[in-house]
C-alpha cells in the first residue's frame, strides 16, 4: 500500500508547478514571455543546463512527441537562439545555445528569481527555505540516479 503522504506530495507538487507557472506568467510582465512560449523557454533552459542536446532527448525531457519539439526548435533556430552542431555520431545532430540564447535564459532566470523572492519574502523564513533547498537537492540527486 502506497503511503498517502506520497500521493499528497505528488498532488502538491503538481499544483505548485501548474498554478505557480500560470500565476507567474499572468503576474510578471516581461517581453520574453510575449515573444517565446513557456515551452520554448524550457527548451533553452534544458540546453543551457546540459550544454547540448538532441531533439530526441528534448522530446523525452519535455514528455512530448518529437514533432512538437521540432516546431519549437524551428522558431528558436530562426531567432538565432540555438544552433545545430555535429556530434561524434554523424547521424545525430546536437542543439546548443548561441550567445543570444544564453541571454534569454539569463533574463528569464533573473525575472523568475526576482518574482519568487518577492513572493516568499515575509512568508517563508530562513529555516524553512534551507529545508526546502535541502529536500529539493536530495530529490534532484535521487531523480538523476534513476535517469535512463
Amino acid at each position: 500500500m502506497t503511503d498517502p503522504r506520497i500521493a499528497e506530495a505528488v498532488e502538491l507538487f503538481e499544483e505548485v508547478l501548474v498554478y505557480g507557472t500560470e500565476r507567474l506568467l499572468r503576474t510578471v510582465d516581461n517581453p520574453i514571455w510575449d515573444e517565446y512560449s513557456r515551452e520554448q523557454i524550457q527548451v533553452l533552459k534544458l540546453i543551457a543546463k546540459e550544454g547540448s542536446l538532441t531533439s530526441r532527448r528534448l522530446a523525452s525531457l519535455q514528455a512530448v512527441h518529437k514533432s512538437a519539439v521540432s516546431i519549437r526548435i524551428k522558431k528558436l533556430l530562426s531567432n538565432e537562439l540555438i544552433r545545430i552542431v555535429e556530434s561524434k555520431d554523424k547521424r545525430e545532430k546536437l542543439l546548443e545555445l548561441t550567445s543570444a540564447g544564453h541571454e534569454i535564459v539569463r533574463q528569464s532566470n533573473h525575472v523568475l528569481s526576482e518574482y519568487l523572492q518577492h513572493l516568499m519574502t515575509d512568508r517563508i523564513d530562513d529555516v524553512e527555505f534551507e529545508q526546502f533547498l535541502l529536500l529539493f537537492r536530495k530529490l534532484r540527486t535521487i531523480m538523476k540516479m534513476e535517469e535512463v
